[in-house]
């Protein structure tokens, strides 16, 4: 004879599995933790240091800073050597005074690309 599980254990089961089913979405993208500049910051230029944290690490060779300038020309910021896998850094120098979007695109450890953006203002 068969026994039926209560109505609390299928809930509970059936919770699990659809975390279970969905926790790699979870980590499917690097999620940026901390940037330099700051988001909507106004920083000091004309030189002004680029750091930015990930939740994972992110290939460094596979990954592009773009910076896009107030008279809307876009610029590449070469990458320096990564000093830890979840951190990416470079230098935008020549910065006149203006909105600025830092524009990030990285390959995480599982594969899948993220992109997203830092707005600042240099004064």
């Amino acid at each position: 004879m068969r026994r039926a599980l209560p109505k609390s254990r299928v809930s509970m089961l059936l919770t699990l599995l659809l975390l279970t089913g969905l926790s790699h979405l979870a980590w499917a993208h690097a999620i940026l933790m901390e940037s330099a500049p700051k988001l909507h910051s106004t920083v000091t230029g004309p030189d002004v240091p680029v750091r930015l944290r990930f939740n994972v690490r992110v290939d460094g060779s596979r990954s592009r800073l773009h910076l896009l300038a107030p008279d809307g020309s876009l610029h590449t910021l070469p990458l320096a050597k990564q000093s830890t896998p979840d951190v990416l850094q470079s230098q935008a120098t020549g910065l006149k005074r203006g909105a600025y979007k830092l524009r990030w695109s990285v390959l995480a450890s599982d594969g899948h690309m993220s992109r997203g953006e830092v707005p600042f203002t240099v004064k």
